[in-house]
């Protein structure tokens, strides 16, 4: 079997040179780089991932945390994207993604999270979707593990976010252009990503003049299409019900759909919905959903790109809170309102 000596003769460079190449040390150009990998994979060399990890301080593995509420794991359309993007922007730099789980125990208790990432050797840690106050979250957050966040800001800490006041000030503003003057929001529970939204909402309204109802504003979690439901079923049950509805996101807005229809009300003729995230189920249901759809490629590969750089590059790396701008989707779910309303 070849070593790093057979490479570094074949391509006429020192040791030294082959092994920084084969550990992306960034000193050394791409073209040597890529000479070196081709010639290594004519060999059918692979670096021992111990032996690397001892000489570069680095396992080139990359924790991730992400729990969502609903337990819909990588099926949650909005987030797997994310995932998505960000595992092909870390492979491209020669990482691996193991998810952090409580399936290891230390004796008669699991892991905590900042245990499991000690136990992983991870050299970083993307944490998304979670309950970000929780203790043991916050203890990973706050120990020596770079750390990249998504939708949420902790202190001296790089985030990566979406623009959500922006984006739901552009979502209320069409609406309001539609002709709209009751608007009501189902909103996800309380998280940052909510709050920024709900305020966004209800600023949005009032700078335009009009005054949100209480009655207007309710909760059901995110990406569950039954407590939208229920949710919805409550605003058309009011004597003055709203003109158009925002959804917690596109995946709920079907249980909101199935509250309309099954009152015998038609989208967007008799009432209007909005959904958010913009994923791909909302552009084939009936009628085409108007959304504020999240650039889920950007999230996720801005994520990975700076966490990687914290990892190589500690020093001079600085920390950042990055917004990733949306874009209004106009679909066929928002309509003008009926007069009589």
């Amino acid at each position: 079997m070849a070593n790093i000596k057979d490479i570094a003769l074949k391509c006429g460079l020192s040791v030294s040179t082959v092994s920084k190449a084969l550990n992306s040390y960034s000193d050394i150009s791409k073209e040597t780089r890529q000479r070196v990998l081709e010639t290594a994979e004519q060999f059918g060399y692979f670096p021992n991932s111990n032996a690397r990890a001892l000489k570069t301080n680095r396992t080139h593995n990359i924790g991730m945390l992400f729990v969502d509420e609903a337990q819909s794991g990588l099926t949650h359309d909005y987030f797997a994207a994310v995932l998505d993007s960000f595992k092909v922007e870390a492979e491209k730099h020669y990482y691996d993604i193991t998810f952090i789980n409580h399936n290891i125990n230390i004796g008669n208790r699991p892991m905590t999270y900042l245990e499991h990432c000690r136990y992983r050797n991870f050299d970083g840690v993307c944490i998304a979707c979670i309950d970000f106050q929780q203790p043991e979250v916050v203890e990973l957050v706050s120990s020596d593990i770079p750390v990249v966040t998504i939708d949420h800001l902790f202190n001296n800490h790089t985030s990566i976010n979406s623009a959500n006041v922006q984006g739901m000030h552009e979502l209320v503003q069409y609406i309001y252009d539609m002709g709209h003057r009751k608007i009501a929001y189902v909103h996800g529970e309380k998280s940052a990503v909510t709050e920024q939204r709900l305020t966004s909402f209800c600023k949005s309204l009032m700078d335009l003049g009009i005054e949100t109802p209480q009655e207007y504003l309710l909760c059901a979690a995110y990406h569950d299409p039954a407590a939208t439901r229920h949710s919805v079923k409550q605003l058309l049950s009011l004597p003055n019900r709203p003109t158009c509805i925002i959804m917690p996101d596109d995946y709920a807005a079907l249980g909101g759909i199935e509250a309309i229809e099954a009152a015998g009300l038609r989208i967007p003729e008799d009432i209007s919905i909005a959904g958010y995230d913009g994923i791909a189920l909302s552009q084939v249901i009936k009628p085409r959903l108007t959304t504020l759809k999240q650039d889920t490629k950007m999230l996720g590969r801005e994520a990975a790109r700076r966490l990687i750089e914290q990892i190589e590059n500690p020093l001079t790396t600085i920390t950042e809170n990055v917004t990733v701008m949306g874009q209004l989707i106009e679909g066929q779910s928002v309509g003008r309102p009926v007069p009589s309303l």
